[in-house]
């Protein structure tokens, strides 16, 4: 039986191309590798640089998982040139991490000012971006993770601004890039042209990737730039899976290294749980990340500041170590 509650019905949407759209980054946001950045440093950089060396040469992960603000920090040559090294071996972004990618890819800009058009009801509702929804239905077709389909369709396109995609340097590195979505929380779910299947699909099939990157973690590293909700849950559950097969292997995924990068302040001990009073206990990146899921034998580490610093420090500090 069909619900039995009406739906929206989106024949009734207006799509406005992109041309029509007043961009809030353009082009010359983004770093070239040897411009200058904002100023960052910290004791423990060079420690996580040196995991990150010396899970490489253990043929261990190397994940990095992602808001979709690094993109628009304007570090991504940082963030390929990593992968390109094979410092980073795994890249995970939220959904709204692919529409930046792709936009700039296509136009060399990108971001809408939501306070500007949710007043119009324009909000997101951009025919070219809606492209993507068809390469997702493509890619569900194909038995293809979404990061993966997207990527290959960037590097084979003729979009003039592609050099700048993370979606397509991973796919042309080999590196695999998993996208993991919430269905109404991007953009394209508003298009007439979405299909939630496809999505949940691909995406889950991306979920399902990331999971085995993650039973390769045993003296790896796990990043995460950015990402309150989608990192650490995302994060927590693979690893439950991954612990689960290699228990029963007689195997422990317990020595590893993680780092969380965000500009939220964590006060006190960042290896101890904040207690249930303090609101700060929810902030996940911390409880997950930094102390539950290594106390088994991993380290963990915070650097608090803007991705447009941190990340290009990392780098530096990962070139030094190298």
């Amino acid at each position: 039986m069909p619900s039995r509650y009406p739906q929206f019905d989106r024949t009734r949407l207006r799509l406005a191309p992109l041309a029509e759209r007043v961009h809030d980054l353009s082009l010359g946001r983004w770093l070239a590798l040897d411009d200058p950045t904002p100023e960052f440093s910290h004791p423990d950089l060079s420690k996580v640089a040196a995991s990150l060396v010396a899970a490489k040469q253990a043929a261990a992960a190397r994940i990095l998982m992602m808001g979709a603000h690094v993109l628009r920090a304007g570090v991504n040559r940082h963030l390929i040139d990593l992968m390109e090294r094979g410092l980073v071996s795994h890249i995970a972004m939220n959904g709204a991490g692919v529409i930046h990618d792709y936009e700039l890819a296509r136009i060399g800009a990108t971001t809408e000012s939501v306070a500007r058009y949710i007043r119009s009801g324009e909000f997101g509702l951009w025919k070219e971006t809606g492209e993507l929804n068809d390469w997702v239905r493509q890619a569900a077709a194909e038995e293809l993770g979404l990061g993966e389909a997207v990527g290959q369709r960037l590097l084979e396109s003729k979009f003039p601004y592609k050099d700048l995609s993370v979606l397509a340097a991973a796919y042309r590195t080999a590196v695999p890039a998993t996208v993991h979505i919430g269905i109404g929380y991007d953009i394209l779910h508003e298009h007439p042209n979405c299909d939630g299947a496809a999505f949940g699909a691909t995406s889950y099939r991306d979920f399902l990737i990331f999971a085995r990157a993650v039973e390769n973690l045993q003296g790896g590293v796990l990043l995460c730039f950015g990402s309150a909700i989608m990192a650490p849950e995302v994060y927590l559950k693979a690893l439950a899976m991954a612990r689960n097969v290699a228990h029963q292997q007689g195997r422990r995924i317990q020595r590893f290294t993680t780092a969380v990068f965000d500009l939220v302040p964590i006060q006190g001990n960042i290896h101890r749980e904040l207690p249930k009073s303090d609101p700060g206990y929810y902030f996940r990146p911390h409880k997950t990340i930094l102390v539950r899921t290594v106390a088994d034998g991993g380290e963990s580490f915070y650097f608090c500041g803007d991705h447009r610093a941190t990340l290009p420090a990392l780098r530096k500090a990962v070139l030094e170590a190298l």
